[in-house]
C-alpha cells in the first residue's frame, strides 16, 4: 500500500492561536509514527515555537504576511510530498493558488474545516460571497475534514460537498502541559479567556460583562491588534485593576484549572480547542452560540451556552458557574487518537489518486 510517507504542511506564523497549535501537536504525532513532515511557515517566531516538535522540517519565507505563502508552490515541488495538510479554512486560499499554479503535478490536498461554513456575523452579500467561494472548493480539495458531526453536515450542506469525501476527527488536546511558565494570576475569583485579541473573539463583551459583576476578575490569555482598544474599555469601564492581559501563554491549562470559569464569547468559531481544554482539566465554560458545533461540545453539566450579543445570559451564566461551590464537572478529553486518524486518510487519499 502506498502511503503519505512525507506530508508537507503551512502557515503564516507562530504567534499563537488554536488552529497552529493544533497543527504543530498533529505533526509531532506524525513525526512519532514515523512520517517525515516539512511546515513551510512565514515566521518561526512567536511562543509556539516552542512547541515545534522535534524532527519537523521548516522552510521559513521570511514573511508572516499572508502573500508570502503564495510562494508555496515552489516548495512544494522541491520538496515532493505525498500529500498536502491545509491546516484550516483560512488557509484555503493558499491550497487553490498551489493547485493552480502545479495543476496535476499538485499533490492531493486535505484541509481541516476549522472555522463555522455559516458566519452569523456576514450579511447577505458577504454570506454569498463566502458560500461562492467555498463551493468552489472541491476543485482544489480533495479531502476535508470537520472536528465534529455537526461542523461536518453544515460543511456538506453549505458548501454542496460530496458526503463520501468529509470525515470527522477532534482536534488534538495537549497530552501534557506544553513547555512555557503559568502567567501570573490574580489571587481572587476570575473568569479566564484564552485565544488571540482578534474582532473575531469579541472579548469587548467579556469586559463589559466582568464590569458588571464586582465579585469578579478576568483574565485574557494572548496577544493581537485588539489589545489597545480592549486596555482602553478597560479603564473608560473603570475595571484596569480586574482585567488582565498578561499575553499569550504557554501553559494555559494551569490557569483553566485555576479559573472559576473559561469563557469564549466569539461572533463565530469552529469547535473552540480552548473549550475542549478547559473541560479536559474539568473547568466549566460559558460561550457564546457561535458554532453549530458548539453544542457536540458543551453539554448541561459542562457549562452554558448564551445567545450571541445578549448581555444579560452571558451575565447570568458567568454568575452561576462561578459562584463559590458550584459543582466542577467531570474533567473529559477527546483526541488522543486524532494523529493517527489523520495519517489513514492521507494514506487512503494518495493510495487513491488526486483530483482529475
Amino acid at each position: 500500500m502506498t502511503i503519505a510517507a512525507t506530508i508537507l504542511t503551512y502557515a503564516e506564523s507562530l504567534a499563537g492561536g488554536g488552529v497552529e497549535r493544533a497543527q504543530l501537536e498533529l505533526a509531532r504525532q506524525w513525526i512519532d509514527a514515523g512520517r517525515r513532515v516539512v511546515l513551510v511557515i512565514g515566521s518561526a517566531e512567536g511562543p509556539l515555537g516552542r512547541e515545534i516538535p522535534a524532527g519537523m522540517e521548516l522552510i521559513e519565507l521570511g514573511s508572516d504576511r499572508y502573500p508570502a505563502l503564495l510562494a508555496l508552490p515552489r516548495h512544494v515541488r522541491k520538496v515532493a510530498p505525498d500529500v498536502i495538510f491545509c491546516p484550516g479554512n483560512y488557509y484555503t486560499g493558499v491550497a487553490a493558488v498551489t493547485r493552480l499554479r502545479l495543476g496535476r503535478a499538485c499533490p492531493p490536498v486535505v484541509a481541516k474545516v476549522s472555522n463555522a461554513f455559516a458566519r452569523a456575523d456576514q450579511g447577505p452579500l458577504a454570506a454569498w460571497g463566502y458560500r461562492w467561494w467555498l463551493r468552489r472548493h472541491p476543485a482544489f480539495i480533495d479531502r476535508f475534514v470537520a472536528m465534529g458531526a455537526a461542523m461536518r453536515e453544515e460543511a456538506i450542506r453549505v458548501a454542496r460537498l460530496d458526503p463520501a469525501v468529509v470525515d470527522v476527527v477532534a482536534d488534538p488536546l495537549p497530552q501534557a502541559p506544553p513547555s512555557g511558565s503559568a502567567p501570573p494570576l490574580p489571587g481572587a475569583p476570575f473568569v479566564l479567556g484564552v485565544g488571540r485579541l482578534n474582532p473575531q473573539k469579541r472579548w469587548d463583551r467579556l469586559i463589559e460583562s466582568v464590569s458588571r459583576l464586582p465579585d469578579l476578575h478576568l483574565v485574557i490569555l494572548g496577544d493581537g491588534p485588539e489589545r489597545l482598544r480592549l486596555e482602553a474599555l478597560a479603564t473608560r469601564l473603570g475595571v484596569t485593576a480586574r482585567v488582565h492581559l498578561p499575553g499569550h501563554s504557554g501553559d494555559p491549562l494551569a490557569a483553566m484549572r485555576a479559573a472559576r470559569v473559561v469563557a469564549l464569547t466569539s461572533d463565530f468559531e469552529g469547535i473552540p480547542a480552548v473549550l475542549r481544554e478547559a473541560l479536559s482539566v474539568g473547568t466549566p465554560v460559558v460561550t457564546t452560540d457561535s458554532a453549530v458545533s458548539i453544542r457536540d461540545v458543551v453539554g448541561p453539566h459542562q457549562g452554558s451556552i448564551v445567545p450571541i450579543g445578549d448581555a444579560a445570559a452571558l451575565d447570568a451564566a458567568l454568575t452561576r458557574w462561578s459562584a463559590p461551590g458550584t459543582a466542577r464537572p467531570q474533567p473529559f478529553r477527546d483526541g488522543d487518537d486524532a494523529g493517527v486518524r489523520y495519517l489513514t486518510i492521507f494514506d487512503s487519499v494518495v493510495e487513491g489518486g488526486r483530483l482529475a
